[in-house]
């Protein structure tokens, strides 16, 4: 397996991303805390460049008990990614649609080694 080096965990920080190009393909590399995660940089929706969207919190309604709405609020726990094409979200830490679970980000292996981040190619 061959391993790129991507950058230092210390030059991405918390919320934070980088898009790189690794074998030809354009692959974006997120940070949720100490955790990293790498995605295609193509929607399945269309092809867009969906990692260099915005990223959010992920917005939930707030339900009351009697089933009614009340008005919405941002997690504390999900992350999204929003394509800039067509506006389709995906969750950082999963990659799925907040939709469908089967519609998702086709994945990078990442490995953290001390300070540094690598993509397997």
């Amino acid at each position: 397996m061959n391993w790129i080096f991507v950058c230092k965990k210390s030059e991405l920080p918390a919320g934070g991303r980088k898009v790189v190009l690794v074998g030809g393909r354009e692959v974006g590399v997120f940070r949720e805390g100490d955790d990293f995660f790498a995605w295609d940089n193509a929607c399945p929706h269309a092809g867009g460049p969906v990692c260099q969207g915005k990223i959010i919190k992920r917005v939930e309604e707030v339900i009351a008990a009697d089933k009614t709405g009340h008005g919405f609020r941002f997690s504390e726990s999900e992350t999204h990614v929003v394509c800039p094409w067509h506006g389709y979200e995906f969750n950082i830490r999963t990659g799925c649609h907040q939709g469908s679970s089967s519609v998702r980000l086709r994945g990078r292996e990442v490995k953290l080694e001390g300070d540094d981040v690598y993509l397997v190619l």
